[in-house]
């Protein structure tokens, strides 16, 4: 299985634009479903960690922490963001690991980039293997409705050493989201590179059998609610959460 390097191209412009976007939404969550339930000093391993700026608040706090990402670039920038963490250059979908870690978590949409249900599956099966006896594992996923929502959107970031233009497209038909991106960087000259990176949506009635085959018999799903916390997941939650352990 090739390993996704998407990424490679995106990475200084995510480091620099993305990569602590997600962090006011998601730590809060955290702080109440999972730290709460950690020991002191805990392994966490953050699969498709990108850029580690969530990485370096996790081992402020002390927790001993394994950065996972498919793209050599993106892992550059997390070494230099969170240099107490460890990073491991590896592919969700066929990464292994020891079974020492007592939580998993994979955020920003991380997972919608695998582009079928059995690849999925895959990488939740390696996520069951890596975690202990009753580790837990969090992560979050684009719903249909944020896709429909969201992903028809046309911007530009302009600064004085980077541009970078974005267009996204949703096709409900197929369930595929495009993000296309061209981007623009002044090193010795101006440089160019374009991308165009796919997420695939994905229903609870596929997410949940997935994890069930994958050894997770106590899952659990929700919205988020940005005053009450994790809420009941309905058909127009715009981002679903997961919470699973490893009985």
């Amino acid at each position: 299985m090739n390993r996704y390097t998407d990424y490679d191209s995106f990475a200084r412009i995510y480091n620099k634009h993305w990569g602590s976007n997600f962090i006011p939404l998601v730590l809060p969550i955290l702080e109440k479903y999972l730290f709460t339930r950690l020991p002191a000093n805990a392994r966490i391993l953050d699969l498709c960690c990108g850029t580690g700026q969530l990485d370096r608040l996790l081992t402020d706090r002390g927790y001993q922490v394994t950065g996972i990402d498919g793209s050599e670039e993106m892992l550059r920038f997390a070494r230099e963001n969170a240099p107490a963490a460890e990073f491991v250059l590896a592919d969700a979908r066929s990464f292994e690991l020891p079974d020492t870690y007592h939580a998993v978590i994979s955020t920003f949409d991380s997972l919608n980039h695998i582009l079928s249900l059995e690849e999925l599956t895959d990488a939740f099966k390696n996520v069951y293997n890596s975690l202990r006896k009753g580790g837990l594992f969090l992560f979050d996923m684009n719903m249909a409705a944020g896709f429909k929502k969201d992903w028809h959107d046309e911007f530009s970031i302009v600064e004085e050493d980077d541009v970078c233009i974005v267009r996204s497209r949703y096709n409900p038909d197929e369930k595929v989201a495009l993000f296309m991106a061209t981007i623009f960087y002044r090193n010795d000259g101006w440089q160019r590179s374009d991308l165009t990176l796919k997420q695939r949506c994905y229903s609870e009635d596929e997410v949940l059998p997935a994890l069930g085959k994958a050894g997770f018999t106590e899952t659990n799903s929700y919205a988020c609610d940005v005053l009450s916390g994790l809420i009941e997941l309905t058909d127009d939650a715009e981002r679903a959460f997961f919470i699973c352990i490893k009985s």
